[in-house]
């Protein structure tokens, strides 16, 4: 039987919809490109905000109306955060949570017998262990993803994140050695080191980010070593100075900011100040040359006043983020947020995301003007239009290049000449 995956959300997912396909296919299925072709359709779904919920809804009935018979399966963080909403959703055959994701493969087979619906979604356990996965191949070419932590005890006012995905738990540093040396093996380049809350990895085992980075870095096959999304408290001095030691490990850091306000990030129940945040910020510039720091930004946040939003716009062009992922609240049932007085409007919302995708527009553009003249080693990953390849410098620069020979998993010096609003434009050295 045919199986193919419809991903929604983070690379975590990327990696569990990854390790769910080989699964499945070491199972006997075959893998299939296509949902309108495969005997099963996989939805590993997104819930961070209510427009993830209605892409997953969205999702569902175009898998349902392109494939009328086949095998539906909903799984990920919508269904384990709202069980209830999920099992209303009946273009799904199989309903599954995150937490079990081991029954998969028996529901399937059960549903292929019996074709009666099963909705199998089990609560999380707060002491319960990181689960096994391990992905030797991915799609892309040139970069893998390692999900190395799940889980999340921070319960941010707005984020429904701890109830979809439970609490702290890290991968053993000896599974993650394995599978980055299988990776390796199989000819990639650059890890990227994933988790729901990255920053915590190994607090329960005794170990710490640095252990992982370390580890990934060991390979000789691997050339890079990147960090997924980042919680800035945890990036200490003596952190930082031992993280600058290890030379693959690529000097792009994506933290997560979501207001240069400290009245709103203390409603968020965010764990640091805006100085506080200022001040890693230059200690990672100074123990990375040329880093690029980039983030994300919530706008209209319940209680969120004119001026505290004009607070955060100028921390944001302050910081000059390389990128910026702008958002608006989005009011989550579960959430102590979600009955917050002083609700922002939906216009006001827009109007702040329009100011604040603005800016950060401008700090994106006058960051690649400043790669300009720079020789940075290009990894290219694909060939976009005929003899122009596409890539990324070690601090995530997009960069395009025009060559006759397949460039593709190459990593090459490139002399970065141009550049417009969206990337660099070089040629190879």
């Amino acid at each position: 039987m045919k199986v193919s995956v419809l991903t929604l959300g983070c690379k975590v997912n990327q990696y569990e919809s990854q390790a769910m396909l080989e699964q499945l296919v070491s199972a006997g299925f075959s893998a299939c490109e296509t949902s309108a072709e495969s005997d099963v359709v996989l939805i590993n779904s997104c819930t961070v905000t209510a427009t993830s919920d209605q892409k997953v809804r969205q999702t569902l009935h175009r898998a349902r109306r392109a494939n009328p018979n086949a095998v539906i399966v909903l799984t990920g963080c919508m269904p384990q955060a709202f069980p209830e909403l999920a099992e209303q959703l009946t273009d799904a055959d199989i309903v599954l949570g995150n937490s079990n994701r081991r029954s998969l493969l028996p529901d399937i087979l059960q549903y292929l017998s019996s074709r009666q619906r099963i909705v199998d979604i089990v609560p999380h356990e707060k002491t319960a262990a990181f689960e096994s996965m391990h992905v030797d191949r991915f799609y892309e070419r040139t970069r893998a993803f390692i999900k190395i932590e799940d889980g999340c005890n921070r319960f941010c006012s707005y984020c429904i994140i701890p109830y979809a995905r439970g609490r702290v738990r890290s991968k053993p540093l000896e599974e993650l050695k394995q599978e980055v040396a299988d990776i390796a093996a199989n000819g990639y380049r650059e890890v990227v080191l994933t988790g729901i809350n990255l920053s915590a990895y190994g607090q329960e085992l005794g170990l710490h980010l640095c252990d992982a980075v370390e580890a990934a870095c060991e390979p000789e096959g691997i050339a890079r070593v990147r960090l997924g999304s980042l919680e800035p408290e945890q990036l200490s001095e003596p952190v930082i100075a031992r993280l600058a030691r290890q030379k693959k490990l690529c000097p792009q850091f994506h933290l997560s900011l979501q207001s240069g306000c400290d009245a709103t990030l203390k409603r968020m129940n965010r764990h640091y100040t805006a100085d506080e945040y200022r001040t890693i910020v230059r200690n990672l510039r100074a123990a990375f040359p040329n880093a690029a720091i980039t983030t994300d930004i919530m706008v209209g946040f319940p209680g969120e006043t004119e001026a505290e939003f004009v607070e955060s716009l100028a921390f944001a062009e302050e910081i000059r983020f390389a990128k910026v992922h702008v958002f608006a609240y989005s009011r989550r049932p579960g959430t102590k947020a979600n009955d917050a007085p002083g609700q922002v409007t939906q216009r006001v919302k827009e109007e702040r995301s329009r100011q604040m995708i603005a800016l950060t527009q401008k700090t994106k553009e006058a960051f690649f003007q400043e790669q300009l003249g720079r020789t940075e080693n290009v990894l290219f990953e694909r060939e976009t239009a005929k003899h122009v390849y596409d890539g990324y410098t070690e601090n995530y620069t997009p960069v395009k290049v025009s060559s006759t020979e397949n460039l593709c998993g190459q990593i090459r010096p490139t002399a970065l000449q141009e550049a417009d609003a969206e990337c660099c434009f070089g040629r190879l050295v």
